[in-house]
C-alpha cells in the first residue's frame, strides 16, 4: 500500500493512491509519482493543470 503515514515514509492523499501507483507503474520515481497525484487532489484543481497542460501543448506546436 502506498503510505498514508507522512513524514520520512511520504504522503499520497488516501484518494490518489491509484493515480500514483499508475505513475509508479509508467516509471516516475517516488518523489515524482507523489508530487504529481498529491497536486491534482480535487476536481478543479486537476481541471486547472488539464487546462494549463492543454495551452502548453498548443503552445509548443504539439511537439512530444
Amino acid at each position: 500500500m502506498v503510505s498514508a503515514r507522512g513524514g520520512r515514509y511520504g504522503f499520497v492523499y488516501r484518494s490518489r493512491q491509484d493515480t500514483y501507483r499508475a505513475l509508479r507503474r509508467k516509471g516516475a520515481s517516488k518523489s515524482k509519482a507523489a508530487r504529481i497525484s498529491n497536486a491534482g487532489r480535487t476536481f478543479p484543481q486537476r481541471s486547472v493543470m488539464a487546462r494549463k497542460a492543454a495551452k502548453t501543448r498548443r503552445a509548443r506546436g504539439r511537439r512530444r
